[in-house]
């Protein structure tokens, strides 16, 4: 995301803050994105949407303290595009950076979202000016912020219709926190896939140990790969090949439609499919994969909803 023409200075901010603390109320026109909610109690000081942008997700520390280069390099990162929902928030009085956090890692945690970076305190230094870049504001030199107390989380959530993420930052100013919630919400290709990359598959192995796969198709029901299947596939053999001793369990996963044996059986019968596929077209070795199924036996989305049996459909890739 390009920086963006808000003039304002984040000094100005610091000023404007006692002003807003009186009012606490909702900047007109500006609400909550409905995927994620504010911190109780918390107001919107400002919000900017933009349909479609690039956007650079901060998975590592920053290599430099340039204040408004928000694209400058990081020690890890991951380029997106998508729609860009930035919302600034003040926490209610006498919150902490930790409380907001907590809330914020809990609530994206119960909602699917898989944690890709996150740091606090003292090891976040740099990240302040991601936001002064971000919002194109200078920091004036940082003073009105309590850099050292910055706590700052990056998460995703892999849908049907694309991958959702979420930057949170909770920084102390003066005598408030606040929120800088970016939520970018990735589109789907005109196929209908829902691409990820194999970079993006060795970053979550690394982080978590295993990696959701959403692009991998098969008709209701049935365990035959669908031709929609094969750029994902591409990724995972990518991700194979630049990862010479990574050896993987191909875990199938389904909604709760159906018996617990039919699932069980079905899962199992689409991860053999995956990996025979990987095997005879993409000349993977055998004796790095090993399929197995689990059904609807570890959901991360409740099945009562479409939306949530669409995320409960999966192949998992999982680290041996």
């Amino acid at each position: 995301m390009q920086a963006r023409t808000i003039h304002i200075v984040i000094c100005a901010l610091a000023v404007s803050a006692a002003a807003f603390a009186q009012t606490r109320a909702d900047k007109p026109g500006t609400k909550d994105h409905p995927l994620v909610s504010r911190y109780q109690g918390s107001v919107i000081w400002d919000q900017v949407i933009t349909n479609y942008d690039a956007y650079r997700l901060p998975l590592g520390l920053p290599l430099n303290d340039t204040i408004w280069d928000m694209r400058g390099k990081f020690k890890n990162q991951m380029d997106v595009e998508g729609k860009i929902t930035a919302t600034v928030y003040f926490a209610p009085a006498h919150s902490s950076t930790l409380l907001v956090y907590r809330n914020y890692e809990s609530a994206l945690k119960q909602a699917g979202f898989q944690t890709m970076f996150s740091c606090a305190l003292s090891d976040c230094d740099g990240l302040i000016n991601f936001w002064a870049g971000h919002w194109g504001a200078a920091l004036n030199g940082g003073n009105s912020f309590n850099a050292s107390q910055t706590r700052f989380i990056v998460a995703k959530l892999p849908k049907p219709t694309g991958v959702v993420y979420v930057t949170l930052g909770a920084v102390p100013l003066v005598q408030d926190v606040v929120m800088f919630l970016d939520i970018i919400e990735t589109k789907t290709m005109a196929t209908g896939l829902v691409m990820v990359k194999a970079t993006e598959m060795a970053n979550d192995i690394s982080q978590t140990g295993h990696a959701s796969i959403y692009g991998i198709y098969f008709d209701t029901g049935k365990a035959e790969l669908k031709p929609e299947s094969d750029a994902t596939l591409t990724e995972i053999s990518k991700l194979l090949a630049a990862n010479s001793g990574l050896k993987l369990h191909v875990v199938g996963h389904t909604d709760n439609v159906g018996t617990l044996a039919s699932n069980l059986t079905l899962s199992k019968q689409r991860s053999d499919a995956v990996v025979a596929a990987l095997v005879s077209k993409y000349r993977v070795s055998a004796d790095r994969l090993h399929a197995a199924g689990v059904g609807a036996l570890a959901p991360v989305a409740s099945n009562k909803t479409e939306d949530g049996r669409a995320k409960n459909r999966r192949v998992e890739l999982v680290e041996q």
